[in-house]
């Protein structure tokens, strides 16, 4: 059955047009129901297989790049610029302000030291008093070395001054430790190298070596012994780790923390001193865990029954 004029024809195919089977009785066909196509000739092969190509759903490039050129949105979307605000390092300087109207006294001594350290001002951890050793520990007969702050001293009884002195345990002659050293006859503290004898101020009193009739060398500043300021306090040896000249009388400006029990008698204490390779914090932690005092010190320590 031929076709309509009015179809709808694919424009690659050209002026060709469709019959029936039926108006073609000449050819043997089992499918009569199939439509035959008579396509007109073409000048390529080319042009051929193009006209036999079935159409796509895909439009061309050509109508893809015209379609896209327009927007397919039409809402206003604009690029914004934004703005970052950078502000500058204001320059402020602390000042003291005292009204007669509002009371400055703080309420407790611990807001008072508070406000007495600058914000700014960075906590000195050689500017304070330490611990040294409790005095029972100590023998007026010997020196005795200690390692404190990372600073090696030497602590020993200066029987003329009858009190504990606290040096830098390095002679200034050949840096031998004083620690090793004895106590003479006349209560100096003597270095076991070369005999260098040094009283209770740092100052050397004797060089065996120097003649008698020459230069006084061992009152030269470079023959003395660093001192550090100390004291006893709660019958422990406390000392200040610095051994700058303005520091020499800072016990009269601050004195070591006061522990009233340790001086109560009607407490029971008990001191002693032992050197560990680590720091406080460690040994903190350890004496705040008593789960471990079974194990760790198994048969030392009384512990209740063990569970099964």
């Amino acid at each position: 059955m031929e076709k309509n004029d009015g179809d709808e024809r694919n424009p690659a195919i050209g002026e060709g047009r469709c019959v029936s089977r039926q108006e073609q009785p000449q050819l043997h066909d089992p499918h009569p129901s199939h439509l035959i196509c008579k396509i007109p000739k073409f000048s390529s092969q080319k042009s051929a297989m193009e006209a036999l190509r079935p159409p796509s759903p895909v439009s061309p490039p050509s109508l893809i790049k015209r379609q896209l050129s327009k927007p397919i949105f039409s809402l206003p979307f604009t690029h914004k610029k934004t703005y970052s605000t950078q502000f500058t390092k204001t320059k402020f300087k602390n000042i003291n302000v005292i009204s007669p109207s509002i009371s400055t006294e703080p309420t407790s001594p611990f807001e008072e030291e508070t406000e007495s350290l600058d914000q700014n001002e960075k906590f000195d951890w050689f500017s304070q008093w330490y611990a040294l050793i409790p005095v029972c520990d100590l023998d007026k007969r010997v020196p005795h070395g200690k390692k404190v702050m990372g600073l090696d001293v030497v602590v020993w009884w200066d029987k003329n001054d009858n009190a504990w002195k606290v040096f830098d345990d390095s002679c200034p002659h050949r840096l031998a430790p004083l620690s090793e050293g004895r106590i003479d006859q006349w209560g100096r503290l003597q270095c076991v190298y070369h005999g260098w004898c040094f009283g209770g101020s740092g100052d050397c009193k004797l060089i065996p070596q120097a003649p008698l009739d020459g230069p006084p060398v061992h009152t030269f500043k470079k023959a003395c012994v660093a001192v550090y300021p100390s004291t006893v306090q709660n019958g422990i040896v406390w000392f200040w780790p610095n051994t700058d000249p303005r520091y020499k009388d800072i016990l009269s400006e601050k004195k070591p923390p006061y522990i009233p029990e340790l001086d109560d008698p009607s407490f029971t204490r008990q001191m002693f001193t032992r050197d560990i390779p680590y720091g406080y914090e460690i040994l903190i932690e350890n004496l705040m865990d008593p789960a471990h005092v079974p194990y760790a010190h198994y048969g030392i320590m009384r512990t209740t029954t063990q569970p099964r």
